[in-house]
């Protein structure tokens, strides 16, 4: 079940993305950003015609798992998704990308030490497990950043962090990007958060009405910039920019930024107690 998972993940975009990108491109005027579009959409249909992945580079994989207490298959769960990384690598569906930072040797098969990376959340009065997918592609992971600020420099100062990342970084990442932005104490805190923010429903609004209006500003702020699809310009560099945030330290404001690719390849399969199964972001999939 888990490496049908992974290959739809890697195979085809998510509802939530293909509505955003259906939405951007219908607002374009500029001939060669609708080419732009036109190419896009052309790949993901041969992506899913061919059952092949929408793009050679297929990542490192990230998955957030969240365990209800009353779910008694963790342990297998997790063995199953290492189980799973390894064959979606030998069916074709991932590309070996896990190089050892000390030798730089490529693993072969996705695994190795910390991969795949697995973030365990427990789920209290629930009995079900939720499993969350993120595809980190290589290019859209280098504008990643952290910093500590200042906390005097509050909201304006994470908002001018942001758009000088995305300004400097973003145009290679193969825009237009979803931005995830992390606040809290520390770096590793607010740079989780920063990638948890990029699993959360496209243009849906942080509860806080500040940091809903923080993600509204930022959009704007960097929709302004004009990098557009692929860097050519436009009014869409960024479909969403989503803020998650934790509490922090008096003397510390850590923010985290994190960007996605055009093709955001994400996934949640929700398992049951029976071992039955609803992916929640491809409607009306069937792993088969």
């Amino acid at each position: 079940m888990i490496s049908r998972f992974i290959s739809l993940v890697v195979v085809r975009l998510p509802d939530d993305v293909l509505s955003a990108l259906a939405s951007a491109s219908k607002i374009e005027s500029s001939p060669h950003v609708k080419l732009v579009y036109e190419a896009m959409f052309r790949n993901l249909e041969i992506a899913a015609k061919r059952n092949v992945p929408l793009c050679q580079d297929t990542g490192v994989l990230e998955f957030f798992v969240g365990l209800g207490e009353g779910f008694t298959y963790a342990g297998d769960l997790l063995k199953a998704i290492r189980e799973a990384v390894v064959r979606a690598t030998n069916d074709g569906f991932l590309r070996p990308n896990v190089v050892d930072p000390v030798t730089s040797r490529n693993t072969g098969d996705n695994t190795g030490l910390g991969h795949p990376w697995v973030e365990i959340e427990m789920l209290p009065g629930v009995n079900h497990a939720d499993l969350r997918l993120y595809i980190a592609g290589g290019g859209s992971s280098r504008p990643g950043s952290a910093r500590v600020l200042d906390p005097a420099l509050g909201l304006e100062g994470v908002a001018e962090f942001v758009l000088n990342v995305v300004a400097e970084y973003g145009p290679p990442a193969c825009p237009p990007l979803v931005v995830g932005v992390g606040l809290g104490p520390t770096v590793e805190i607010a740079a989780l958060l920063s990638k948890k923010a990029l699993l959360r429903t496209l243009g849906s609004r942080n509860p806080n009405p500040k940091i809903a209006l923080l993600e509204e500003r930022l959009a704007e702020a960097i929709n302004g910039l004009g990098i557009g699809p692929q860097g050519l310009g436009g009014r869409t560099t960024a479909l969403a920019v989503h803020v998650e945030y934790a509490g922090r330290h008096p003397a510390t404001l850590a923010v985290g930024v994190s960007t996605a690719c055009w093709a955001l390849r994400k996934g949640w399969l929700r398992v049951f107690p029976d071992l039955s199964y609803q992916v929640l972001t491809h409607g009306g999939v069937v792993l088969e």
